[in-house]
């Protein structure tokens, strides 16, 4: 494989004349080299992280952190909940709501994460998946994450690594990413 550099952009072609090359903005990477996204999630707050090669260092990814409101339950539901009689006597009880309002938002953030995900892997963006999350978040994004976008995950690690500054990260991931 030889690298043309012309016109301040990098050419990768292979013997036949052929390009093999992935398109990344202005930066084209050769097909061998594999690329690692590191998806670093809670419920309210992830980011993505890359590294190309296997010695590369972790960078961004995508251009910002991705963050959720992530407001108190009590704030997603102001009506108190409802009331119920009992048929033997005349005892009234408050009825627990159905749903957590709470939790609720933190699965609907991981659906948009794996979103996120399933469309980068259709498009080839990354060679290998590493996710980073919480257990409960780690579930809510294995449930969420498709099909093509699960064959791609190399590794699963139930931390929250969010609050963890990027280049902290690096020791926290060596053996993984």
């Amino acid at each position: 494989m030889t690298c043309i550099i012309g016109g301040g952009r990098e050419f990768v072609f292979n013997i036949h004349g052929e390009t093999n090359c992935r398109h990344r903005g202005d930066i084209i990477i050769p097909q061998t080299t594999k690329t690692t996204w590191v998806l670093i999630a809670d419920g309210a707050r992830a980011r993505i992280l890359e590294r190309i090669g296997p010695v590369g260092a972790l960078h961004p990814a995508m251009a910002s952190e991705y963050t959720a409101p992530n407001k108190p339950t009590r704030e997603f539901g102001t009506d108190r909940p409802g009331r119920v009689v009992e048929s033997a006597d005349s005892a009234r009880h408050a009825m627990e709501p159905r749903v957590d309002w709470h939790r609720f938002e933190k699965q609907k953030f991981a659906r948009a994460m794996a979103e996120i995900i399933d469309r980068a892997a259709a498009e080839k963006a990354f060679d290998r998946l590493v996710v980073v999350a919480p257990p409960k978040t780690l579930g809510d994004l294995r449930a969420a994450i498709g099909a093509p976008a699960r064959r791609l995950i190399a590794a699963e690690i139930n931390k929250d690594l969010t609050k963890v500054p990027d280049h902290a990260l690096a020791a926290q991931l060596a053996d993984i990413a």
